[in-house]
């Protein structure tokens, strides 16, 4: 109640100020508006019903909605420290944004992270380490069943969708690519004009909307997209099953949202919201899926053809491997997305409970290609949260031959994580399709930083492995790999996880119990819950 008193009290004499002003001069009005406008915003605030924080506390109250707005570049700028900071810390983004830009500084006076930290990961390096290669490897997608297979980088773009970047992002990435010599995942969101003008390596991604090769009533387009995956631009053809930010979940594309440019390239309506279901109309079964990794194939001329999902069981991973073995047909990669990816919005719960961590999807991918003899005829991507060297090295190990990366290239682009890519407000120019926001993009200087960034965070990996003492990243093992599990116990990746043997599923030699069980509950012809 005394606060009501004194707001009332300020308002009485706001009226009274104001009257006298009038009275005595019009340059008193100066005085009397800011007193005016505070007591208006107090009367307001005791009778408005949304806001109990305001009604209790009028126009003081504003201060804690302040509060709130600016408390993620308080976080970030003032609060978080060097190595802790979510989701990329402080030393990641500036090692990024050093390599962008060409400064490849060193860090002085130590590391900052406490090595003797249950979770702390290190390399074991070798006595002799090895020369660093002049030119970085490259990993061949495709084998005797592609006409056209493609040598991929280690580190290359992963999918992000013109529509959830601006133009001026896609054009970036893009001649960063082609300038590099790496490759650049469209996302699902289809091939835009932007994808093509620089003549950029393409992985085309096809999701659930089937954007770009679309029907009029959602469904797969075959003659769209024989057509467009014909060009010589598009190198590889991928199918997404599901993402690390929010797998098994679809998507809405609001039709606000949807411009005329937008709707071309996707296939869909002017102005009229479109839904992403989670689930395919290609197919329903392991089976289906196989024989339509072969269908794409065909329909692209030749080119690889495989598949990104972020794991969820070892069982239904068992069962593509089990349909491929029965069908004589198989991808020619598997793009392995860790839940801790992110570069789709979701909601809360599917970002933080729902999907397999990258680390652990890459184990039970890996294993179930090498236990069904599969291993040497299908290619592994890793995507989520790599952007250094030792971040390529570590998935190389885990099980990973190639690499790509979302946000360390939005960073390199110019992002600031601000994490505002929803809402359209970005304040770079990346995640946004306001014309005003995106115009800050600068493409003849940031395709420069994505190749610099590619370029110096793959040399930087290819160091390490020299240091461990190989030169090819197929020499990789999981040995060279440490993790403190306790404050007196230090464990090797060949200890921590599981290594089946070639054609160990198949001839159930030393095969562990879980594998086992697993292996006989996979149904070729049933994604079984």
């Amino acid at each position: 109640m005394l606060r009501r008193g004194i707001v009332a009290a300020l308002a009485v004499v706001a009226l009274g100020v104001t009257a006298l002003a009038a009275a005595v001069s019009p340059w008193w009005w100066l005085l009397a508006a800011p007193l005016l406008g505070v007591a208006a915003v107090g009367t307001y605030d005791m009778t408005q019903r949304r806001h109990s924080v305001l009604r209790n506390y009028p126009v003081i109250g504003h201060l804690r909605y302040l509060m709130e707005m600016i408390r993620p570049e308080v976080q970030q700028y003032f609060i978080e420290r060097d190595y802790d900071g979510r989701p990329f810390d402080r030393d990641t983004r500036s090692t990024v944004y050093e390599r962008a830009k060409g400064v490849f500084g060193d860090d002085p006076f130590g590391t900052e992270l406490s090595v003797y930290e249950p979770g702390y990961e290190y390399f074991t390096h070798s006595v002799r380490p090895q020369p660093v290669p002049e030119r970085p490897p490259t990993v061949r997608l495709g084998g005797e069943t592609c006409a056209k297979p493609y040598d991929m980088a280690l580190l290359n773009v992963s999918a992000m969708s013109f529509g959830s970047l601006s133009a001026q992002a896609i054009l970036a990435l893009n001649r960063g690519a082609a300038e590099g010599g790496f490759a650049h995942d469209t996302g699902e969101g289809g091939i835009s004009t932007y994808h093509l003008r620089h003549g950029g390596d393409l992985v085309w991604e096809i999701g659930t909307g089937y954007f770009g090769c679309r029907t009029d009533d959602g469904g797969f387009d075959e003659g769209e997209f024989a057509q467009k995956a014909a060009q010589d631009a598009v190198r590889c053809v991928s199918l997404k099953l599901s993402q690390g930010a929010k797998p098994g979940m679809g998507g809405v594309l609001p039709g606000a949202k949807v411009n005329e440019e937008i709707a071309e390239v996707r296939d869909v309506p002017v102005g009229e919201t479109v839904i992403s279901p989670g689930y395919h109309r290609v197919f329903s079964t392991p089976r289906e899926l196989i024989r339509f990794m072969g269908t794409m194939r065909e329909l692209a001329g030749g080119k690889p053809a495989g598949f990104k999902l972020c794991v969820g069981s070892r069982r239904d991973v068992l069962a593509i491997c089990r349909a491929a073995l029965e069908e004589r047909i198989w991808p020619d990669f598997i793009i392995v997305d860790g839940a801790e990816g992110g570069t789709g919005a979701a909601p809360m719960e599917f970002v933080d409970h729902v999907g397999t961590p990258l680390t652990e999807g890459l184990n039970i991918v890996h294993n179930a290609l090498v236990g069904t003899g599969l291993r040497d005829r299908v290619r592994i991507g890793a995507s989520g949260k790599v952007a250094t060297g030792a971040d390529i090295v570590k998935r190389l190990i885990q099980g990973a031959d190639y690499t790509n990366a979302a946000r360390a290239m939005m960073f390199a682009v110019g992002c600031i994580q601000s994490q505002r890519c929803h809402t359209n407000t970005c304040p770079v120019g990346v995640a946004t399709q306001d014309p005003a926001r995106a115009r800050a993009l600068d493409v003849e200087d940031k395709y420069r930083r994505v190749q610099r960034f590619q370029h110096a965070t793959v040399h930087s990996a290819l160091q390490i492995m020299a240091s461990l003492g190989v030169d090819d990243p197929a020499l990789l093992r999981p040995h060279m790999l440490r993790r403190r599990v306790s404050y007196e116990q230090v464990a090797t990746y060949a200890d921590l996880f599981t290594w089946l043997e070639p054609d160990a599923l198949l001839d159930r030699k030393g095969l562990p119990d879980v594998w086992a069980r697993a292996w006989d509950q996979a149904d070729p012809d049933s994604f079984t819950p």
